[in-house]
């Protein structure tokens, strides 16, 4: 009786595994037919009617709508050692179309458009004009009002402007504009520039900033305080009926310089140019019609 529950023991066990070999072969084959499905599937899916399965896409046609400076977003990277912050910048850079442009037309950054674009609104920069421009690194705004001023005499028949560049570092030469190292806030620094100048301004410019803090509010006092200071140098060498222009940022403190502002001249406007970036604060106040010294 032993004996014949051990064979058929024997006759299960051997039953089993008969059974585990087919299940698992069963089990490959579906494998294997699943994945050659996958693999027939893009060949399926992007097959036309009358075309291959590998005929290529019919090519995109070039984006030439919109600002038409760069047609295709540049993505940057980011590399080791270097911050988002850097990284962001760089990529709002490259797909800047004042930045390309101020590049093809030769000028020393977007900035100049600013400029430019206010002076097309106001006509402040005119033949025969005496300037300075505070701030001036790194020579956009200099560029832009030298042929507008006449700086170089290239425009027959009309006065010759002067413009005077200042700031705390060297700044590459410019033909036509006069540069200094000097800070504008010394003593005696309004007489100095009236020494350069041979007598008073027309007009006084700055798009200076402070060196960013990252942190919202103070990097607004700082510009605020430049600017109220570049406004007093203005006060003492601006000639009646002067032009004063000055970046500010929005933020409660530029209501003060606004205050001072319409004091001292018969128009004060608030301007935000095209070339302003559309997510900063940033925009430019213009006084026309300076009243002179009392």
């Amino acid at each position: 009786m032993k004996a014949a529950r051990d064979g058929a023991a024997d006759a299960e066990v051997n039953a089993f595994w008969r059974f585990y070999g087919v299940l698992t072969a069963c089990v490959h084959a579906v494998h294997t037919l699943c994945m050659a499905k996958i693999a027939l599937i893009p060949c399926v899916t992007g097959a036309r009617v009358g075309k291959s399965p590998m005929a290529k896409p019919p090519a995109k046609k070039k984006n030439t709508s919109g600002r038409g400076q760069r047609d295709l977003t540049v993505k940057v990277k980011t590399a080791r050692g270097r911050k988002m912050s850097s990284t962001l910048w760089l990529q709002r850079q490259l797909n800047d179309p004042y930045v390309q442009r101020a590049q093809a037309e030769g000028l020393r950054g977007r900035a100049a458009y600013k400029i430019m674009e206010l002076d097309d609104k106001f006509r402040f920069l005119l033949p025969g004009a005496r300037v300075v421009d505070l701030g001036c690194a790194p020579g956009g705004w200099l560029q832009v009002a030298i042929p507008r001023i006449n700086a170089l005499g290239e425009r027959k028949g009309k006065p010759v402007g002067r413009i005077i560049g200042l700031d705390l570092q060297e700044v590459d030469p410019i033909p036509g504009a006069e540069l200094h190292v000097l800070d504008f806030m010394e003593d005696d620094a309004d007489l100095q520039v009236k020494q350069w100048l041979d007598g008073e301004a027309d007009v006084v410019m700055s798009d200076m900033a402070a060196s960013a803090s990252g942190h919202k509010q103070t990097d607004h006092l700082r510009i605020m305080a430049l600017c109220e200071a570049a406004a007093y140098l203005a006060f003492d060498v601006l000639a009646e009926g002067g032009t004063f222009v000055a970046k500010v940022l929005a933020g409660g403190a530029e209501a003060d310089v606004q205050r001072l502002l319409k004091l001292k001249f018969k128009k004060v406007a608030n301007v935000k140019p095209p070339a302003s970036r559309s997510d900063s604060s940033e925009k430019f106040v213009v006084a026309t019609g300076f009243k002179g010294r009392s």
